[in-house]
């Protein structure tokens, strides 16, 4: 590889690695927050948070990924035409196709990664959320174990606790059990704790174990009540604990292969248009095009408009105005790909036009360029002045 090329390929990684690691803080730090109050709420463990979180970082760098290409193609351009280091660069005949070699290599590895990213760990991070997510959905702590809440997981059944200590033990709980007509039995007790009495894999049998205290039983019919004080009493809480049926995939979480080769197959299992899966499976490639598309036009964009005083503020809304434009090329080919499946290539329709774009632009970059190094016939620099 030429040193220049590597000059410059060079600083749009650092570049991108910055962007990309500022951008991933930003989205990642916004979603750990929600999550860890919903999950705190419902008394998962810390492990528990840095599990998803994790789980949901490679969709968050899938997201900044085109963003910090275009702006470190944009910031590292636009630092080499203020520098006067392109100005050297075609001073010793380099064209803007020759300059730009080194924005396209950037693009391809960005391109690479996403690939990565789009085909193989988004997807499987997705779905592995959302068993994890079912999982604790059904868990006994999702259920049943709120701190300060009166709950009903049963008609008849009202289950309150206080307070859970570090140990897992249950302060202050209170029950009452009305399911049987004409009586109301009501458990108050200091402390308590979940015992798993499962004698198989296939049926679970929990127990609720409360240490000191009163069982108090009211006969409506007789209107009467009877208490009785206890050291432990063991209560089978089984029926409290709802299962939780079997969600179906999603089609973000099932791999490309699938969708392409088994795709009526996964849009009855998903319930989805033959078009929305074909259009999923696609899209992971067009998104990695997308990176290319956004560091050329970037780069385009600032060439053409060369060095000015004035900055570098309108170039780099123009390249972002093509951005939306490409965006918005993308979005109209949706309805179409998803309510007609044979219309699939149109996925690719955004990634073409951006192309087009780039190439336009740095070859108005280039055409310029010839035309000021080519002197005008009239001028006392071309060959009649010469001759005089």
């Amino acid at each position: 590889m030429h040193k220049f090329d590597r000059y410059v390929l060079s600083q749009l990684m650092v570049l991108f690695g910055f962007f990309a690691l500022v951008l991933v803080a930003i989205y990642w730090i916004n979603q750990a927050i929600i999550l860890f109050d919903q999950l705190i709420a419902d008394g998962h463990t810390a492990g528990i948070f840095l599990e998803l979180t994790a789980l949901t970082l490679p969709p968050v760098i899938g997201q900044v990924t085109p963003i910090a290409s275009f702006a470190a193609s944009v910031y590292v351009i636009n630092r080499l035409i203020n520098d006067s280091e392109i100005n050297v660069a075609l001073a010793t005949g380099m064209s803007p196709w020759r300059i730009a070699r080194p924005v396209l290599y950037f693009g391809l590895i960005v391109a690479v990664l996403m690939l990565i990213l789009c085909h193989s760990l988004i997807p499987n991070s997705r779905q592995l959320l959302r068993d994890k997510e079912q999982e604790l959905s059904g868990s006994i702590a999702a259920q049943l174990l709120k701190e300060g809440t009166f709950q009903h997981p049963l008609d008849g059944i009202t289950f309150y606790i206080r307070d859970i200590d570090i140990n897992g033990q249950l302060r202050d709980v209170f029950l009452s059990d009305s399911r049987d007509d004409g009586k109301n039995i009501t458990y108050t007790a200091e402390n308590a704790y979940l015992v798993d009495a499962s004698e198989d894999d296939d049926t679970s049998v929990l127990k609720l174990v409360m240490l000191n205290g009163l069982a108090q039983v009211i006969d409506e019919n007789d209107l009467q009540l009877s208490t009785t004080y206890f050291e432990n009493l063991t209560y089978d809480i089984s029926s409290m604990i709802t299962p939780v049926a079997q969600k179906r995939r999603r089609i973000e979480g099932i791999p490309t292969w699938q969708l392409l080769w088994q795709t009526a197959d996964i849009a009855i299992e998903a319930r989805d248009t033959e078009g929305e899966v074909l259009e999923e499976a696609h899209l992971r490639t067009e998104n990695a095009l997308l990176c290319i598309v956004a560091v050329l036009i970037g780069y385009g964009a600032l060439i053409a408009a060369g060095y000015s005083r004035l900055g570098a503020t309108r170039p780099i809304l123009f390249a972002i105005f093509l951005l939306v434009l490409v965006k918005i090329v993308e979005s109209s080919v949706t309805d179409p790909v998803q309510n007609n499946a044979d219309l699939w290539p149109l996925v690719y329709l955004p990634s073409i036009i951006g192309l087009i774009m780039a190439c336009a632009l740095i070859h108005i970059a280039a055409r310029s360029r010839r035309v000021k190094r080519t002197p005008d016939q009239n001028t006392p620099d071309g060959p009649q002045g010469a001759i005089a």
